[in-house]
């Protein structure tokens, strides 16, 4: 191709599950690409599957192509390309097969990538001298190894341009960075390698992946001037339209709601980086500093420029393991000064714990409502005459926080005037899984393609 047109419907596991269908409707996608993972996914997804073979996948994703088959039918050019696998992307594929058979579609080729689990390999890693030292801390994995749940390390777009190559019309992924969902098929089509020759666009086409990679927050969604005329109740995904020099568009379907302009893709390019002229991938780093936004007309922005700043030997890895219990609960104080009667009550909800002989590895206090969600950054104008009182406690005993739970409903008799919203019931206890980012040699994981 001398252009490729590839929409993302999907920004994580619980977005809009008709955005997929409104997003390739129209008839102009090549690829859909549906980004279903956070490291939090991860650690679900594998505790699911310590319990059922089967499962450790995105469900979601065959609802979402069971849906699709109209449109596949329809259109027999679209191939779908999703991180949807997580910790288990065979049994995805192998329920995806069974989605597209049912709907008379046994000519599609499905194909996963994997390898990216490192999970079985651990101890083998640890005795070939591979540590996954902590990037924070430099503390070794090792030391924590029986409370590891998952270890994942992100692949990049070379597993999927291969599958694709095969032939593949679905491709189906576990772990792989979030723009190489996009780069996969770009170097697929414009016949690109990973070679210095081609690493500016491999850079050019990170930027698009990362700019479509969260869905609506490129096209209005978090938008910093989004109001009733943005009609985010109809917001359109993101379309990134390559060209095979590198250079694209960012768009969404016509007579969608939402905006694509200057601000929202600026916004989106600035997310979740750390050195924009040093965005690692395992693809190659990207320099976001080079690019350049402009504004071709209404909902249409041009972006050139995304170089390379050379290519890493390593890969990210993404460890969860257990950190003990977690419970979170709520009240809504009103009347006078609510937001300095909900700091105390939540200092005589722990202090009642305390009496009873429970403190807690951490322990926070929040009035809702007042500042606390972003205390230094958004401050109360007034006193605000209702707050959410929020009382949160971590800790390695899970019986210490089952009884944390039980002394919210006693504050609506014995705290202030003005306590309610206790009907809920008592708030859930769940069990804590903290993050362990790493990196490991390239060398030390092979990507694995399989046509199912």
């Amino acid at each position: 191709m001398n252009r490729v047109r590839i929409g993302n419907g999907c920004g994580f596991w619980g977005d809009n599950l008709d955005a997929p269908l409104r997003l390739a409707s129209d008839g102009q996608l090549d690829y859909l690409t549906l980004e279903y993972l956070a490291e939090l996914t991860m650690s679900i997804l594998a505790v699911q599957k310590a319990k059922d073979a089967s499962a450790g996948f995105a469900t979601d994703f065959i609802d979402v192509l069971t849906r699709l088959t109209p449109t596949l039918k329809a259109q027999p050019r679209l191939k779908i390309v999703t991180n949807a696998g997580g910790m288990n992307p065979k049994a995805c594929a192998i329920q995806a097969k069974r989605v597209l058979a049912a709907a008379g579609l046994l000519e599609k080729k499905v194909a996963v990538v994997g390898g990216d689990d490192l999970l079985p390999r651990l101890d083998e890693l640890f005795a070939s001298g591979h540590q996954l030292n902590h990037l924070d801390n430099g503390s070794s994995l090792s030391a924590i190894r029986d409370k590891v749940v998952s270890a994942n390390a992100y692949l990049g777009a070379k597993p999927i341009a291969d599958a694709l190559e095969r032939g593949a019309d679905i491709v189906i992924t576990g772990r792989v960075a979030d723009a190489s969902l996009t780069v996969g098929p770009a170097v697929h089509e414009f016949g690109w390698n990973f070679d210095a020759a081609h690493l500016d666009r491999i850079a050019a086409s990170t930027v698009a992946g990362h700019l479509i990679e969260c869905g609506a927050q490129a096209t209005g969604g978090l938008w910093i001037n989004a109001d009733e005329s943005t009609h985010l109740e109809n917001v359109g995904y993101p379309i990134a339209e390559m060209l095979a020099d590198g250079t694209f568009t960012i768009s969404k379907p016509d007579g969608t709601g939402g905006a694509v302009n200057i601000e929202t893709v600026a916004e989106q390019l600035l997310y979740e980086v750390a050195d924009p002229a040093r965005y690692f991938t395992p693809d190659v780093t990207a320099d976001f500093t080079t690019v350049k936004l402009s504004q071709l007309k209404p909902d249409v922005v041009s972006v050139t420029g995304g170089t390379a700043n050379g290519i890493t030997d390593t890969y990210k890895v993404s460890v969860a393991y257990r950190d003990g219990f977690m419970s979170a609960g709520t009240l809504v104080i009103a009347g006078p000064n609510a937001a300095t009667k909900a700091h105390r009550s939540g200092a005589i909800l722990l202090e009642k714990l305390k009496q009873a002989g429970f403190t807690y590895a951490e322990s926070r206090v929040e009035a809702l409502g007042a500042g606390d969600c972003v205390p230094g950054i958004v401050t109360a104008t007034f006193n605000p005459p209702e707050v959410v009182l929020r009382v949160a406690v971590r800790d390695p005993r899970k019986a210490a926080v089952e009884r944390f739970t039980k002394e919210f409903a006693p504050l609506v008799t014995s705290g202030f005037p003005g306590t309610t919203g206790y009907t809920v019931g008592r708030p859930p206890v769940r069990e804590v899984f903290a993050y362990w980012p790493a990196l490991i040699a390239k060398s030390a994981v092979v990507p694995i393609v399989e046509v199912v």
